[in-house]
């Protein structure tokens, strides 16, 4: 069944989800603050600041106005950088408020919001009372915008506390080549697709350093145990971290030049300071962030996150790259689980 779907955010995930959501049948609205981003995709069906070389569905309709977006919308899909999910969900409760509508909510964002150490579902059950939606549901795994635009292969994980919302969701994106499966863990899908963020830095510092694949390896290893013994002190399910939105996240995510984290890691073992390569990126690192949180709530919380710890020590107290990577390597011995 056709459903009107609004998609906040037409960076490069959220204006090729809208695409998919749209090929699949659906009346797709999606809502941009950037009105020049609404008109080459209205008329020329281009992102081309984001996506390039790809054309948009010519029945994807693109907005500036929250409210003309979200009107008559049964599901809301919020794909914004952590840093703006409050205060477009606060933009999105006033819409809602005056369209006496009750949409489901979904999101594809990924990261720890500074000083709150939100999730986003939390910030956005926050922000949208319930009188105002219905479930919330998060959409998370091994996911390049830029091999589902090729319509390559690709698997994810949609979360939430009411499995009927989560298999609704299932079913309004699977197709050929995009599968979706349930999970009720929303607390492990959402701080595994967070904290691989930092893991992506980190694999593509060692690239940047002329490391080879057995160091990589390594560190998306211990990276997600220590992840995952974050996750386990909030309560997440173990096997989480070892799903899609936790390995195979981290897989994708701390491998690939598509991914903004891994190239931003690869720039810092190359030399270049964390501000050019926020400067040259022109995107939201979210990795950035996400570290500064994550070494927080460790401290917080006495969790042993040592790789964690040795890139923000790099990033936030300007420790040099190769001496964290010793001071980990140097580390006392101990057994592996």
């Amino acid at each position: 069944m056709s459903e009107k779907i609004a998609v906040l955010g037409a960076g490069s995930w959220g204006s090729i989800l809208a695409n998919l959501l749209d090929e699949n049948g659906n009346d797709v609205s999606l809502w941009s603050y950037n009105p020049d981003q609404v008109n080459e995709l209205n008329q020329h069906h281009t992102n081309t600041a984001y996506i390039k070389d790809f054309t948009y569905s010519e029945t994807l309709v693109a907005y500036s106005d929250m409210k003309q977006a979200l009107d008559g919308a049964t599901t809301v899909l919020f794909v914004v950088p952590t840093k703006a999910v409050r205060s477009v969900a606060q933009q999105a409760k006033a819409a809602l408020a005056d369209l006496n509508t009750k949409p489901a909510l979904i999101h594809a964002s990924k990261g720890i919001e500074q000083g709150t150490y939100k999730r986003i579902s939390e910030i956005l059950a926050e922000e949208i009372p319930a009188d105002l939606r219905s479930s919330i549901t998060v959409l998370s795994g091994p996911s390049h915008a830029e091999d589902v635009a090729k319509r390559d292969i690709t698997l994810v994980t949609a979360a939430s506390a009411d499995l009927s919302a989560a298999e609704h969701v299932q079913k309004l994106f699977m197709n050929r080549y995009f599968r979706v499966y349930t999970n009720s863990d929303v607390i492990g899908v959402e701080i595994a697709a967070a904290l691989k963020n930092i893991i992506a830095l980190g694999t593509g510092a060692l690239n940047g350093l002329g490391y080879g694949d057995n160091a990589k390896a390594a560190l998306m290893t211990r990276g997600l145990a220590e992840i995952s013994r974050l996750g386990a002190s909030f309560g997440a399910n173990p096997l989480t971290f070892i799903g899609l939105a936790g390995v195979g996240d981290i897989i994708v995510t701390g491998t690939s030049k598509n991914s903004r984290n891994y190239r931003a890691g690869d720039e810092l073992g190359r030399g270049q300071s964390l501000d050019e390569v926020i400067d040259t990126m022109g995107m939201v690192i979210e990795g950035v962030a996400t570290t500064k949180s994550a070494y927080e709530l460790s401290k917080q919380r006495g969790v042993e996150m040592p790789i964690t710890e040795a890139i923000y020590q790099v990033l936030y107290e300007g420790k040099d790259i190769r001496q964290a990577i010793s001071d980990l390597m140097m580390r006392e011995g101990r057994s592996e689980f």
